[in-house]
């Protein structure tokens, strides 16, 4: 018995036989035709869902770089003010804007590398190659990576999500894991930190486990001036808004205050002295200048209107001497 020219699952090997009455055509109809075909058709099938994916990471991309961050002014700011403090607010959401588009277009890339690999191992199996070696062998050294770089992927995972929502960036004054300094760079796997001694610290993005922002939207100096127990804390509190104020209208400070400036009250009282507590609302990243200013002019002030500073008192008891007879 002749053994058949097309295996009956071979629909493109039986059309082209019943047309042409070829059989040599007929068995290379599989691979002239129905194997390109395949091919082709997975092509097709992963344009479509590189389009879908990068369309999804386009919108995802879109909704972290726009919107505004609510509840982030004071309440006591005045309209001028708040209007300052939008700006920098505004600023703040353009950089997001720009880093949203970084995280994306790293996304799109990396979704394109997935697809083409996953696309090439399918072409392959349809081209009739047995692909269970490479997706074994691919395997083996997938463990072994996975195995020998977790805190590599950490790092990185790390640092895909911090520069999704835009927790800090370059300029910023941060403290993260009790490390205060100026972020220099910012990175997918490190972050670049130099602290106000000028050490470069080097902090891997998966260690790093708090993170504090001291110069995003807005800032606050934050004073606890001392006086003595003899002065009239009324006289104090008026004192010490009305320095403020003069600040405020400096033009050289003006465009650094948003808000009005305030006394919360006594913050403590030690033995010899009482703690008032002023505080004001800043541009972000100026509030250590405009409270070193701000103390000097205090100091100044209270000088001048004679209230004191009050300084360390030390009461010495002495037992009387003997008596020599």
């Amino acid at each position: 018995m002749p053994e058949p020219v097309c295996t009956p699952d071979a629909q493109w090997c039986i059309l082209v036989n019943n047309v042409t009455g070829s059989e040599s055509l007929a068995k290379a109809a599989d691979w002239l035709i129905a194997k390109p075909l395949g091919v082709l058709v997975l092509v097709i099938a992963a344009l479509v869902i590189r389009w879908l994916a990068v369309r999804l990471i386009d919108r995802v991309v879109r909704r972290a770089g726009s919107g505004t961050v609510p509840a982030v002014l004071p309440r006591s700011l005045s309209r001028q003010n708040r209007q300052k403090a939008a700006r920098a607010t505004r600023a703040a959401g353009e950089r997001r804007q720009q880093r949203a588009e970084t995280m994306g277009s790293v996304l799109r890339s990396l979704t394109t590398v997935v697809i083409v690999v996953i696309t090439g191992f399918m072409a392959v199996s349809q081209l009739g190659y047995n692909i269970a070696p490479l997706i074994a062998s691919a395997g083996v050294v997938g463990v072994a990576v996975g195995f020998g770089a977790q805190s590599l992927v950490r790092d990185f995972l790390s640092g895909i999500f911090m520069i999704m929502e835009d927790q800090y960036g370059v300029g910023d004054w941060v403290t993260i894991n009790d490390i205060t300094g100026e972020v220099e760079a910012v990175g997918l796997r490190v972050t670049r930190v130099r602290d106000l001694d000028g050490v470069v610290w080097y902090l891997r993005n998966g260690e790093i486990f708090t993170a504090g922002n001291l110069s995003q939207y807005w800032g606050r100096t934050v004073l606890d001036v001392q006086v003595g127990y003899g002065e009239d804390l009324d006289v104090v509190k008026e004192t010490l808004l009305d320095v403020a104020r003069e600040l405020a209208r400096d033009p050289e400070f003006a465009e650094q205050v948003l808000g009005e400036p305030e006394v919360w009250g006594v913050q403590s009282l030690e033995s010899d002295r009482v703690m008032v507590r002023l505080a004001l609302t800043t541009e972000p990243a100026v509030q250590w200048s405009v409270a070193r200013e701000l103390r000097a002019r205090i100091k100044v002030r209270f000088q001048a209107d004679h209230i004191e500073i009050p300084l360390p008192q030390y009461v010495q008891h002495a037992a009387d001497a003997p008596s020599r007879t």
